[in-house]
């Protein structure tokens, strides 16, 4: 019975593939099983480039846990990069005037957009760095020049000169992806170049994961691991539709969850970069209440119908405060187009050019209401040329960096699995912050009286910063402590 039943169930499988391969062939551009997705790597390959930067470092200058070059950062880094989890010191002679040096490399993926050698990576592949090599599927390599990055979206652009062709990727609309289309991911795992991976896309417009400040990422179960950062995610056409940024992994290693930056996103920052070399986005000053407006949430401000955001404060003086918006007024419509949520009122007033006006339409107190607003300027951004991920000024200033606390590095620093908040990462011996007894590996879990949670979090609790000052409280193996950091702005 156990041999009929194997039988049986190799029979349906292969009716199964047969019926599959029927369909598929009565399709135009169908893929053709015999051949998989050989098309696509020929296509595509040769315009994805494989990256490598070094950074010198003062020896214990600033201590680093992972691999600062990847959204990934896992164990992996140092056995498969050589990328030291504690800094190696300068061998040469030493010299009382100078601190000794030692040499952090990296590596990461990009792929090639125009003839004119303009590669799009992610801004944690060619952050703080000293110098970037691209190497082409051909041989061929090239010193690159970064033209400008934006930790924000994790959208970064590089370039290269050649007096030869290049071969260029061309751009697919990540619009028309569809829940369980195939994609390709392509790029250089672990070292290993011109790694192809196939998967479907799992969910579109993905957010609220803290990885970056604007979200709108497409999620695929493609393997993703270490070094794919900043390669292509390509459909079936072999065209590209999203940077591969990051992955949702306990262990640092691919577990089927990957997310990538769409491409018409990358584009839009690409214009910019190119034109200034920095990102300057639509600001309307309001903060929103976190999650969607669920109808029993919109009777409570006397409207029947979900939908649209929450305004939760306004900032005095800016934008929507001299339109006249309030607290407790819920947007329904930008410009005529419906608001769906937080996130993607967010990215549409991002993408809206400041000095313009825009009009929205919003419900106070059960009634509908126009106004017409100037769009603003966002604030501080950090999204310019000469900068690195999460090296603002006030970081700077600071001078200290943190990281997501994941249940390894918990268990690393002896912290407890319910523990929440962001782990310091690195810390400049010469800041305010190590004069204040800051150290890698404490735990940040409030900025100014409020709780941090995670990055996000901690972005914007220091971004509401108010007075001369950020106050911290922070967790050691000993217990907890305030420090309070002055900001001479």
């Amino acid at each position: 019975m156990k041999m009929k039943g194997t039988r049986m169930g190799s029979s349906v499988l292969l009716a199964a593939l047969l019926i599959g391969s029927s369909v598929f062939a009565k399709e135009a551009g169908a893929l053709d099983f015999r051949k998989g997705f050989s098309g696509v790597a020929a296509k595509a390959t040769p315009a994805v480039v494989f990256i490598q930067v070094e950074k010198q470092v003062p020896a214990g200058h600033m201590y680093q846990f992972n691999n600062p070059f990847d959204l990934f950062g896992d164990d992996f880094a140092e056995r498969f990069f050589g990328v030291p989890r504690r800094p190696r010191p300068d061998r040469r002679a030493p010299n009382r005037n100078r601190q000794p040096m030692f040499k952090q490399t990296g590596q990461g993926s990009g792929f090639i957009i125009s003839k004119d050698g303009y590669i799009l990576t992610n801004t944690h592949v060619v952050g703080d760095v000293d110098t970037i090599t691209v190497r082409l599927s051909d041989g061929r390599e090239f010193k690159a020049k970064r033209i400008g990055a934006d930790p924000r979206t994790e959208v970064a652009l590089i370039k290269i000169e050649s007096e030869g062709d290049l071969p260029v990727l061309e751009i697919g609309d990540p619009e028309k992806l569809q829940i369980g289309e195939w994609v390709i991911a392509i790029g250089n795992p672990f070292g290993l170049k011109e790694t192809l991976t196939v998967g479907v896309v799992s969910a579109k417009g993905r957010s609220n994961i803290g990885i970056t400040d604007y979200e709108d990422f497409i999620q695929t179960d493609a393997a993703i691991n270490p070094g794919n950062s900043g390669g292509p995610l390509l459909n079936i056409d072999g065209k590209v539709v999203g940077i591969n940024t990051a992955i949702y992994s306990r262990s640092g290693g691919y577990m089927g969850i990957g997310f990538a930056v769409p491409i018409d996103m990358a584009m839009r920052i690409k214009d910019q970069l190119v034109t200034s070399g920095r990102v300057t986005r639509g600001y309307v000053g309001v903060y929103l209440n976190p999650g969607e407006v669920t109808e029993e949430m919109a009777k409570s401000f006397g409207r029947n119908e979900a939908g649209g955001v929450l305004i939760a404060e306004v900032e005095k003086d800016g934008p929507a405060d001299k339109a006249g918006i309030r607290s407790g007024d819920i947007l329904t419509e930008l410009n005529g187009v419906k608001i769906k949520g937080n996130t993607s009122f967010r990215n549409d007033v991002a993408r809206i050019m400041p000095n313009t006006k825009a009009e929205i339409t919003l419900f106070r107190e059960g009634k509908p209401k126009k106004v017409t607003l100037t769009v603003g300027t966002f604030p501080d951004d950090d999204a310019v040329a000469g900068q690195t991920e999460g090296g603002g000024e006030l970081a700077e200033k600071l001078g200290f960096q943190v990281q997501e606390l994941t249940p390894d590095i918990a268990r690393e620093l002896g912290y407890e699995d319910d523990d929440e908040g962001v782990v310091v990462s690195e810390v400049d011996p010469a800041s305010v912050a190590y004069e204040k007894g800051l150290r890698p590996g404490m735990l940040i879990i409030e900025v100014n009286r409020s709780e941090v949670e995670n990055l996000r979090d901690f972005k914007n609790a220091v971004g509401k910063r108010r007075g001369k000052g950020v106050l911290l409280r922070v967790k050691t193996r000993g217990g907890t402590v305030f420090m309070n950091l002055p900001v001479n702005d």
